[in-house]
């Protein structure tokens, strides 16, 4: 992938049968890799991300052909990744084994990365396997692996993509492969669109210079595209009855005032700090590395500068104000490329120029989240969940410690610069990083519903996360809604209602039918059963 990097090469034949002895290494890597992915997420027993696990995990079982779920006025979880995980829900219908092979598709998949990586780094002239296992470790690209999240295959897409439009403008190759990788991206998470637009735009500019190849990757893209806006719509029909949650207003608001156009400008510099952050700062000299090339008009150069900044942008200008700290830095939006940034910032470390300029942007960013914030940085909610590998720099779950994350990234960038062989402070860095975020020693107790294998439903003002909670692990019926004072339908057996605090929880549901008794479920809500699936 020589997106950035000028490379100086000199032809050298190969050793005989080293082709193949290569090859058995990236099988027993990608292995490694795998492996350990799946170890560090061997004790999740199942989802706690919600809605965004759920909407995954249901639309897949509805593709295996099992039930689905009403998730209206939930935010669309696009079907790619799904269709992945169908297979999962033909082998087993118990949640706790289907959630565990979900995390070993995670991990197979998440896997690839490293081969992908190695094929970077060789297009970058610098083809180790030892470093490019390390980088693939990255808690950036790994860490999402141990949920239901599109994330945790979205880098692997990506990459690819990337490999594969190089290799088109290299003229080593066809637009087409680069064309379907991008269209499944799209289908994947929002995230692909920005993907997609950039991708056509690259082959539109193309065909001043290859027309045929470049008309064959359109056709392609647009043929893929309508392939995939059907699925989605599919499983929006299915999934949201009454319609998803839409994020185009905001977008639309943002991209009109003054205010949201702050809004959205200081939430991608804090995308960016926290892509270098959780890059140990290697994306930073590489994002230095991409944008001068991207001056010099190196094709891969823009693709890469106009996604990194086409994400972290609109993501940010559709998002809506949740009064928590993630909204002015984030990481998860541009995870999908920081493996590609730190491999070129791998490349770079002799560069001292980029290193210094990876230092700045960095501090440059960090005020710019601190200026615009202010205040709201202390005063909003600060969810763990979203800052992983920050909590790890700062030794800090409960707040975010902006400065002395940046200076632990600074201080750990400098040490890649400095040391002869940066891949073992690399691997050791990324594995004990792993180790702390994912704590895979600690005991989870699964998520026990309880509740007979009728029908259930519940009343519309149990809590979203509740509803949430549960549409994985009843896994045997479409999870419908109670009107209270209506006569309960045939074949319903389980009904949930609000548990107000206080309140008897005999008194949670007057007028209901005799002899149906109550239990207490999860946290608010009590779950009434007939004696016996009706």
């Amino acid at each position: 992938m020589a997106l950035a990097v000028e490379v100086r090469r000199t032809d050298v034949p190969p050793e005989p049968g080293s082709g193949n002895r290569i090859l058995r290494l990236l099988l027993l890597g990608w292995l490694a890799q795998a492996a350990l992915r799946f170890g560090l997420a061997w004790h999740r027993l199942g989802p706690v991300a919600h809605p965004d696990e759920a909407g995954y995990l249901v639309a897949a079982r509805l593709l295996a052909g099992g039930p689905g779920a009403d998730l209206s006025g939930h935010t669309f979880y696009q079907g790619g990744y799904p269709l992945l995980l169908a297979p999962v829900f033909w082998v087993t219908e118990d949640p706790v084994l289907a959630y565990r092979l979900v995390l070993l598709v995670n991990a197979l998949v998440g896997a690839l990365v490293f081969p992908l990586a190695y094929l970077a780094l060789k297009r970058l002239g610098n083809a180790s396997l030892p470093l490019a296992w390390a980088a693939a470790l990255l808690p950036a690209v790994v860490i999402f692996g141990r949920h239901a999240l599109a994330d945790a295959v979205l880098p692997v897409v990506v990459l690819a993509w990337l490999l594969a439009l190089d290799r088109f403008f290299r003229g080593h190759g066809s637009a087409v492969p680069a064309s379907l990788l991008v269209c499944f991206a799209c289908s994947i998470h929002s995230r692909g669109s920005i993907l997609l637009a950039v991708h056509a735009l690259a082959l539109l500019l193309a065909l001043r210079k290859t027309r045929r190849p470049a008309l064959t990757g359109l056709a392609a893209t647009g043929l893929g595209y309508l392939a995939v806006d059907r699925f989605n719509a599919f499983l929006l029909a299915e999934l949201y009855p009454s319609g998803a949650l839409d994020l185009g207003g905001n977008l639309l608001d943002r991209l009109l005032s003054l205010d949201g156009q702050a809004w959205a400008l200081s939430g991608a510099a804090g995308q960016i700090w926290y892509l270098i952050t959780s890059t140990w700062g290697l994306a930073g000299a590489g994002l230095v590395v991409v944008v001068a090339a991207a001056v010099r008009r190196k094709p891969m150069a823009l693709v890469l500068c106009a996604v990194t900044f086409g994400i972290a942008y609109a993501s940010m200008a559709a998002l809506p104000d949740e009064n928590r700290v993630g909204n002015f830095a984030y990481g998860r939006y541009l995870s999908c490329v920081a493996l590609a940034y730190a491999l070129v910032g791998l490349r770079a470390l002799a560069d001292h120029k980029a290193v210094l300029g990876a230092v700045v942007t960095l501090t440059a960013a960090a005020q710019v989240v601190t200026l615009y914030a202010g205040p709201r940085l202390d005063d909003t909610v600060f969810i763990p969940f979203d800052f992983p590998e920050v909590i790890f720099l700062t030794r800090d779950s409960d707040s975010l410690e902006l400065g002395l994350a940046t200076a632990s990234a600074t201080a750990l960038l400098a040490v890649f610069a400095l040391v002869r062989r940066p891949v073992v402070v690399l691997a050791l860095v990324n594995l004990v990083a792993l180790v702390s975020i994912t704590a895979p020693f600690r005991d989870e107790q699964p998520l026990d519903a309880n509740l007979p294998e009728g029908g259930v439903l519940t009343q519309r003002h149990v809590p979203w996360h509740v509803r949430a909670a549960l549409y994985h692990h009843v896994s045997w019926t479409r999870i419908g809604w109670y009107d209270l004072g209506h006569p309960v339908p045939p074949g319903v057996c389980t009904v949930l209602v609000p548990w107000p605090s206080g309140t008897p929880i005999e008194q949670t549901w007057p007028g209901h039918p005799d002899p149906w008794t109550p239990a207490p479920s999860l946290a608010g809500v009590a779950a009434w059963t007939c004696p016996s699936p009706r």
